[in-house]
């Protein structure tokens, strides 16, 4: 197969530029993988689709507001900072993308207010910088002061003070994602009440996820490596189920990579495509994706490649709303 093999037509007004009215009001296409049929249901009806020995797995991490806006010292020029992660113990080194990049040479410095500046440091590929936070005002204070919300791309409109709420889940803990694990946007923790049992794990979701496949031999695409780790309590969840319900290809590729490398944290750049054998996962909820990407390719490893892209064209005949703010897919 080619990668042309996993397109599909996507409306631009298809995909979702605010979330919801009400966080688990989105609906929730079902798709029963052995009897080859799908179903409009709600989210809210999950729970009547989960036994007694499943374990839903949630990813926990939390999305930091790093996005920051400042000026070139001795400049007026704005500069916009795209903190992707801490590369030091005291998270006061970070790699990160800036734009306009071509001024943001080593050793200049931004300030984003009075109190907190940065000065970049090195230069790294595809227009990356390390940079460098200065004085000693805590850096995760100041994101918190300061930070705008990464919102993806393809939401064209500025954050807002809501997104701090509705681009982070409710059970969000551990910081280190500069990108929602969307799936789990859904949740409240009513529905939450009505699961039988729920696993965490932590995988921080970094800019990878919005990585284009650039060849149609998409079988030599390298993803980045993104950090995760289980609790032991939590495998211990996993392992005791008779199938695992993972919310969103983060998850995904956490329980997979544990258990083809048997280590419960580290690094993963599992890419996974058609042809795939689960070890772990049985099941999965996951929001709509773009055509030609590693998450549909992930989606159709898990359902089958016709079967995915025939239901693909049925959310968009009619009308589901796409990624992070969009509607969701049970895959069971």
């Amino acid at each position: 197969m080619q990668l042309s093999d996993f397109d599909f037509h996507l409306p631009e007004e298809l995909i979702a530029q605010e979330p919801p009215a009400e966080r688990d009001g989105a609906r929730m296409l079902v798709l029963h993988r052995a009897e080859q049929r799908w179903e409009d249901r709600s989210f809210r009806d999950l729970p009547e689709y989960l036994r007694q020995d499943d374990c839903l797995v949630l990813n926990d991490s939390r999305v930091l507001p790093s996005r920051l806006f400042g000026r070139r010292e001795g400049s007026e020029g704005v500069v916009e900072l795209l903190l992707l992660e801490a590369v030091s113990a005291d998270s006061r080194e970070w790699r990160a993308l800036v734009r306009p990049g071509r001024k943001m040479q080593v050793g200049q410095v931004v300030r984003f207010d009075e109190q907190f500046s940065a000065e970049v440091v090195a230069r790294g590929e595809r227009g990356e910088r390390t940079v460098r936070f200065l004085g000693d005002a805590d850096v995760y204070g100041a994101l918190d002061r300061l930070g705008h919300m990464p919102l993806p791309p393809y939401i064209r409109r500025p954050d807002r003070v809501e997104d701090r709420e509705r681009y982070q889940t409710v059970f969000a803990r551990e910081r280190g994602s500069v990108a929602a694990p969307t799936a789990g946007l859904h949740f409240t923790d009513e529905v939450l009440s009505r699961v039988p049992s729920v696993a965490r794990v932590t995988l921080h979701v970094g800019l990878g996820t919005f990585q284009p496949i650039d060849r149609e031999d998409y079988q030599n695409h390298q993803l980045h490596f993104e950090r995760y780790t289980i609790p032991e309590e939590s495998w211990k969840r996993i392992e005791a189920a008779k199938r695992v319900v993972a919310v969103g290809t983060t998850c995904v590729r956490t329980l997979e990579s544990a258990a083809a490398t048997g280590s419960l944290a580290g690094t993963t750049n599992m890419f996974i495509y058609p042809g795939y054998q689960f070890q772990k996962v049985g099941a999965m909820l996951t929001n709509f994706h773009f055509p030609r990407t590693s998450l549909l390719l992930l989606v159709c490893a898990l359902a089958g490649t016709g079967f995915t892209l025939a239901a693909y064209r049925h959310a968009v005949e009619e009308k589901y709303r796409f990624f992070s703010y969009g509607d969701c897919m049970l895959i069971l």
